[in-house]
Parts: structure tokens; C-alpha cells; sequence
């Protein structure tokens, strides 16, 4: 999908079925709370099985990819150089990892760095240490392999956000002033979260620093320094990153991951 492709919004039983039981959503009805976390199992579902019948549905899988190539390749500079504020890293990042594109899935990456910014400063207070212009100002790897997981589940809270919206929308005026988008967004990006995998337990999970080293293909200086390696390790966990949280690797069959044919 060209980025001046417009986006005609996803279509097919699964979806109608879902904007069907947000538009009966009300937020004063009993189980409330419990029926919209069902609407946004619905919504992921119909994503998942959407993106299995036809990988390059909405340009999802090529665009977030592409996006998570770049987060990992700026995971470095981060550990050196940290930001001055959080607005500064979020401009930053969203910059370098969300591009210019046009398209529903561009801007789903956009949203998801900033939010995964936000997220992940929420969870670690130590992160306004780096932010304000202390000693090496960087990001310890903690914090950034946080980051890298949050930002690939927020992205695709923040696609379903988009598609909830427009249902919103169409449901006027009863649901606009109960915002299930949101809530919907922050449910699914909390769901697919632990499917992420994190590039520092990778890391550590090897058998010895040789098998880090040359699982990140031999970086230089990964001897002296092991967390060199970690860019490149987030590099090569890109495609099961976005496979697992787009539903295209299951471990349902054989306990081991297989990609969805």
C-alpha cells in the first residue's frame, strides 16, 4: 500500500460483527466494563484473522517492520545519549521510527512511539534522571527493552484505535462522550504486550556471550561490551515482534512458534 493510498477501513463479517456490538456498547449497562473488553477481543480477532488471510492487509505487517527496524537501530544512540525531556523524545522518536507516510498503519506507528514513551516513563520514575541532562544522559537497557515491547503492543492498540473511532462515529451520539476507543486501545496494546519478546532476556537467555554475539551476527566490540550486541539482537527479533502481536506466529500446534500460513 503506497502512502497515498487512501483507506477504505476494514471489512468483513468479523468486523461488522464487532462495530454491531460497540454500537449496542452503552457504559451504564450492567457488565459494561466486561462487554467492552469482549469488543476488543473481537476487534483483535478480526485483525488477527484478517492479516492471516492476506499479510499485506492495510500495510500493517510491511510498515510495522519497518518501523521496528529503526526503533532497534536507534536503541543505541538512546543508551549514549538519552533526551532532554519527554517531548524531546518523543519528537525524536516519533521522527525517526514513525517516517512521513500517509497511510492508517503510518500513522498507528506514530501514535504507538509516542504512547510507548509515555508508557514506559510511567513505569520507571528513574527514566527523569536520563531526561535531564545528568551524567551520560543515556537510557539503561532495561528501560529501552521495555521501550522496544511497549511500542510494538501500543501500535496495534492504536490501528484498532483508528478502526473503534470511525465505529464510534457511526454510533453518535450516545458513545461519544465514553471514549471506548481509548479503553479498547489500552486493553489490546496490555493483551499482546507479553508477546513481545524483549531484546535484554534474549539476550541473556543464551547460552554464553559467544551464542549473543553471533546470534547479533558478530557486532563489533559485543566481546567488551555485551549490551553492543543488543541493537542488532532487537534487530533480528523484529519479524517474530510484529508476527506475534499481528497474529501470524501461534504456538497453538506443537508449543513452538509457527508462522500462520
Amino acid at each position: 500500500m503506497g502512502t497515498s493510498t487512501r483507506w477504505k477501513g476494514p471489512n468483513g463479517d468479523r468486523w461488522s460483527s464487532a462495530g454491531r456490538r460497540l454500537a449496542r456498547w452503552r457504559d451504564d449497562s450492567r457488565n459494561a466494563d466486561q462487554r467492552l473488553e469482549e469488543i476488543a477481543a473481537d476487534h483483535l480477532s478480526a485483525l488477527h484473522e484478517t492479516l492471516r488471510a492476506d499479510r499485506s492487509a492495510f500495510g500493517l505487517y510491511d510498515t510495522a517492520c519497518a518501523a521496528g527496524e529503526r526503533l532497534a537501530g536507534a536503541l543505541g544512540s538512546l543508551a549514549t545519549d538519552g533526551a532532554e525531556s519527554e517531548d524531546a523524545l518523543v519528537a525524536r522518536l516519533v521522527s525517526e521510527v514513525g517516517g512521513d507516510g500517509g497511510t492508517l498503519a503510518d500513522a498507528a506507528v506514530r501514535r504507538g512511539m509516542a504512547a510507548a514513551v509515555r508508557d514506559v516513563r510511567s513505569r520507571h520514575p528513574e527514566l527523569d534522571d536520563a531526561m535531564g541532562g545528568g551524567a551520560g544522559g543515556g537510557f539503561t537497557w532495561d528501560i529501552l527493552c521495555d521501550l522496544y515491547q511497549v511500542f510494538f503492543a501500543d501500535m496495534v492498540g492504536e490501528f484498532l484505535r483508528s478502526v473503534v473511532a470511525e465505529h464510534v462515529k457511526m454510533a453518535v451520539p450516545v458513545l461519544i462522550a465514553t471514549d471506548p476507543e481509548s479503553r479498547i486501545a489500552d486493553w489490546v496494546a496490555e493483551k499482546v504486550l507479553d508477546l513481545v519478546p524483549n531484546p535484554c532476556e534474549e539476550s541473556a537467555e543464551a547460552t554464553d556471550l559467544a551464542q549473543a554475539v553471533d546470534t547479533a551476527q558478530s557486532v563489533v566490540g559485543a566481546v567488551q561490551d555485551p549490551a553492543a550486541a543488543l541493537p542488532k539482537i532487537a534487530e533480528l527479533l523484529v519479524p517474530r515482534a510484529v508476527g506475534k502481536v499481528l497474529g501470524l506466529i501461534t504456538e497453538e500446534i506443537t508449543g513452538e512458534e509457527g508462522a500462520a500460513a
